[in-house]
């Protein structure tokens, strides 16, 4: 029945922001059904229903954290930036001020990272999310290796993304440990330096 189908939909929906709530608060290891049916407001029984079992919902949650980041994106107006430096900037800051922004999600997935050592299924579902993310990037570095050849001797567009993404994910993890201090510009006038552009 549709509408039994759409209230199972906005159910899981509500037990997976649970979820990240707790994980948040107790880490990944403090995730269990009882916690989560607590911040849900659910039965104990209505999570395992949809869940059976913490590692499901672990790994769902997982899925649901990726699947509710944003991708990334260049604006209009940075793809009509002229020199493909700034293009590269822009998308820099645009990406390290978001992840700035949403300091547990970046804690969350950190943590996730980790768990991918002990776990293969989050391990391979970290190593697609990173490198589809570092595919985002691919065709930015391939027209700043056309613009400054002489800049990036040597140096390939899925290694300049790898560095970008590097840099951005270094930029979070900044702004997590000390989001009073940390500078956006600042990083990225020390990117800019270290590839020996100017701003």
């Amino acid at each position: 029945m549709p509408g039994k189908r759409a209230s199972e939909d906005v159910r899981r929906e509500q037990i997976l922001r649970a979820a990240f709530e707790v994980a948040v608060r107790d880490g990944i290891g403090g995730l269990t059904i009882r916690a989560v049916a607590a911040e849900a407001e659910l039965s104990h029984a209505l999570v395992i229903f949809h869940f059976q079992r913490k590692e499901r919902l672990v790994h769902e949650l997982l899925d649901w954290l990726i699947a509710t980041t944003p991708v990334l994106r260049a604006p209009l107006e940075v793809a009509d930036l002229p020199h493909a430096m700034d293009r590269l900037d822009a998308v820099l800051r645009q990406e390290m001020e978001r992840l700035a922004r949403e300091p547990r999600h970046t804690r969350l997935f950190l943590e996730f990272w980790a768990m991918g050592a002990r776990d293969d299924a989050i391990r391979v579902r970290i190593s697609a999310e990173l490198e589809r993310y570092r595919r985002a990037f691919h065709a930015i570095m391939e027209a700043l290796l056309r613009a400054e050849p002489a800049a990036f001797a040597g140096a390939t567009a899925d290694g300049l993304a790898a560095m970008a993404v590097s840099w951005i994910h270094g930029c979070a993890v900044q702004a997590m440990i000390d989001p009073e201090h940390f500078d956006s510009g600042e990083y990225l006038a020390a990117v800019r330096g270290i590839v020996g552009q100017r701003g």
